[in-house]
């Protein structure tokens, strides 16, 4: 095996074990492979970043255009990538027709807008009836891409801002339960806080919606923290299955149509 073979290899190893424990991550491909059969012809993700789940719904539509906040989202990580956005808007309004898409995905951006209201309403208006909107936001979760983060999202509030958009609830699935939360939490405190590897998770593809982290890594403290996590994410995977909290959650699913 050759040395680019092995860097690649050991790349992947990487992001796999990455993956693993981010439980934040897991539940959000989970949740969106469920329902990435409803998504068909025009899809637009709104919030897209780098993409990063364009190859889970490449094969249900016909074509998938990506658009983001221009100021915020070149404060970001993602920034310069390969495979950003196709269009940058000022945020206010989306830059398309009254109907054009058949499908809109909308994935942690709702909190990120000071006025989700109209960010929803204009969700529902590119979409063309019986069009369906794809929705996840957070119920709790850390802080993040600070200042621009505005609020937590309940069930119930979701409901209410799709149905005052004109769109109609379908359903509306919690991404985890109370323990898969709690792991979560403690990962991202020993992720960021104990070892600082933020910049290691970046160049795993992580953290791509936020600034570009610059700290050094505390390198010597990465095997026990990373065995650490692996087990914390374990265990809340099995906790998760046997003691279901319905009251806790990292965030919720939404599926919504446009009737018209």
């Amino acid at each position: 095996m050759n040395l680019g073979s092995a860097s690649v290899g050991l790349t992947r190893l990487a992001r796999g074990a990455a993956n693993f424990v981010d439980l934040q991550w897991t539940l959000t491909v989970r949740a969106l492979r469920r329902v990435a059969p409803l998504a068909r012809g025009r899809l637009l993700d709104v919030g897209c970043g780098d993409k990063p789940y364009l190859e889970i719904f490449r094969p249900f539509v016909s074509e998938y255009l990506g658009v983001e906040h221009e100021a915020s989202f070149n404060a970001t990580a993602s920034a310069g990538q390969s495979r950003g956005p196709d269009v940058l808007y000022d945020g206010k309004r989306l830059p398309f027709l009254d109907a054009e898409f058949d499908t809109v995905l909308c994935v942690q951006t709702l909190e990120h807008t000071p006025d989700p209201q109209a960010l929803v309403h204009e969700l529902a208006r590119v979409l063309r009836r019986d069009g369906r909107l794809l929705l996840m936001a957070p119920f709790s979760f850390r802080l993040h891409e600070e200042p621009h983060d505005y609020f937590r999202y309940t069930p119930h509030g979701l409901r209410v801002l799709c149905a005052n958009a004109g769109l109609e609830l379908e359903r509306c699935e919690p991404l985890g339960s109370l323990w898969s939360l709690l792991g979560h939490k403690l990962n991202s405190y020993l992720a960021l806080n104990v070892t600082r590897a933020g910049g290691l998770a970046q160049r795993l593809d992580k953290l791509g919606h936020e600034a570009k982290q610059h700290q050094s890594p505390r390198f010597w403290l990465v095997p026990p923290v990373a065995a650490s996590m692996f087990g914390v994410s374990l265990a809340a995977r099995l906790l998760d299955r046997v003691a279901v909290d319905e009251t806790e959650s990292l965030g919720f699913l939404v599926v919504a149509r446009h009737r018209g």
